[in-house]
């Protein structure tokens, strides 16, 4: 299977002592070899924050 699941957590909560906000979205492995980082909605901070891929849910 091409698609696989995979978990963004803020990298700006922590440094301002706040709960990290994780969402879930899946990726292609076979054409996005690196990890994925998107412009979320951290809800704790209420603002954009950039998400990066914290590991892989099988």
């Amino acid at each position: 299977m091409a698609r696989e699941i995979v978990i963004l957590e803020c990298s700006e909560a922590r440094k301002e002592g706040k709960p990290p906000s994780r969402y879930m979205t899946t990726r292609n492995k076979k054409v996005q070899t690196e990890k994925v980082s998107k412009m979320k909605f951290n809800y704790h901070l209420r603002r954009h924050t950039l998400h990066e891929e914290i590991k892989k849910k099988s």
